[in-house]
C-alpha cells in the first residue's frame, strides 16, 4: 500500500558532535496551518519507522482523526557503542547531545517545516536506552518539550539521580509502559539487566513529581519490538491527539 504522507531527509552537521546526521522527517499528508502542530523526535529512528511502522501507523491515524497536524522524526546512531556514548547520562557525548538536540535539531525544524509558530508541541519517544535519552532531555528542557513517550526505558542510578535532580517537570505529558518479563535482558554493552525493578522506582518518583503521568506494566510483555510496535497505536492516541 502506497503511503499517503511524504519522507523528507535533511542533513546536519553538527558543531556539538563533530559529525554529520541524517534526519529522515515523515509529514501527513495535508497540514492545517491555523491548528497547533505536533513534532514527535524519536530516537533510535531507523526502528521506529522499519519495525515500528511509524509512517503507516501515522497515515492510518490521521485518516481516522485519531491524531492531526502531526509529524514524526527519526535520529538515529552509528552502532550500539554510538548509542550508548549519545544516549547515557554517563556516554562521554551525552552533554553534546543534548545541544545537538535542542540547539540544532529544533532551529532546523522549525525553518523547514510548516509549522504554526504559535502553536507547536514538541514531543519526545524512545525505547528502552532511547527512551532513557527521551526522559533526560525533556527533565532537562521542560520549557522546550511537552509531550514523552518511555517504551521500556533503561534505568539505572545516574539516570534516577538526574530525575531526583529534576526542577519544574509537573507540566510535563508522560507516557510510561514496561513489561513485566523485562526482568533478566541481556543488553551488548551493559550485561544482563532487570529493567522492571527500576522501571518500578522511576514510576514512584516520576507520580511524585507530575500530575500528568501515565504508567502501564504489561503482562508476559519482554524487551523486544514486538511488544514495543503492538503498544504504539494507544501510545499516539493518548499522547499525541
Amino acid at each position: 500500500m502506497a503511503l499517503k504522507g511524504k519522507m523528507i531527509e535533511k542533513n546536519i552537521t553538527s558543531s556539538y558532535l563533530n559529525e554529520t546526521i541524517s534526519l529522515k522527517i515523515y509529514q501527513p499528508e495535508s497540514i492545517d496551518p491555523l491548528y497547533q502542530h505536533t513534532v514527535c523526535i524519536m530516537q533510535d529512528g531507523d526502528d521506529y519507522f522499519q519495525i515500528g511502522r511509524i509512517s503507516t501507523l501515522s497515515d492510518k491515524l490521521h485518516t481516522n482523526e485519531d491524531i492531526s497536524n502531526t509529524t514524526f522524526v527519526g535520529i538515529h546512531y552509528i552502532d550500539r557503542y554510538d548509542r550508548v556514548k549519545k544516549y547515557h547520562p554517563k556516554g562521554e557525548q551525552y552533554e553534546s547531545y543534548l545541544r545537538f538536540l535542542t540547539h540544532e535539531v529544533l532551529p532546523l525544524l522549525e525553518e523547514s517545516l510548516p509549522l504554526n509558530p504559535l502553536g507547536i508541541r514538541w514531543a519526545l519517544m524512545g525505547d528502552s536506552l532511547a527512551a532513557t535519552i527521551a526522559l533526560l532531555t525533556a527533565i532537562k528542557y521542560p520549557n522546550l518539550f511537552e509531550i514523552i513517550i518511555l517504551q521500556s526505558p533503561l534505568v539505572d542510578n545516574p539516570v534516577k539521580n538526574e530525575v531526583r535532580k529534576a526542577e519544574n517537570i509537573s507540566g510535563l505529558h508522560i507516557y510510561h509502559t514496561i513489561g513485566q518479563s523485562e526482568t533478566s535482558v541481556p543488553t551488548s554493552v551493559f550485561g544482563e539487566i532487570d529493567f522492571l525493578t527500576p522501571n518500578r522506582e522511576l514510576h514512584d518518583l516520576l507520580k511524585e513529581q507530575n500530575n500528568n503521568y501515565t504508567y502501564q506494566e504489561f503482562e508476559h510483555a519482554n524487551h523486544t519490538w514486538k511488544h514495543w510496535q503492538k503498544d504504539l497505536p494507544h501510545a499516539l492516541k493518548e499522547m499525541l491527539a
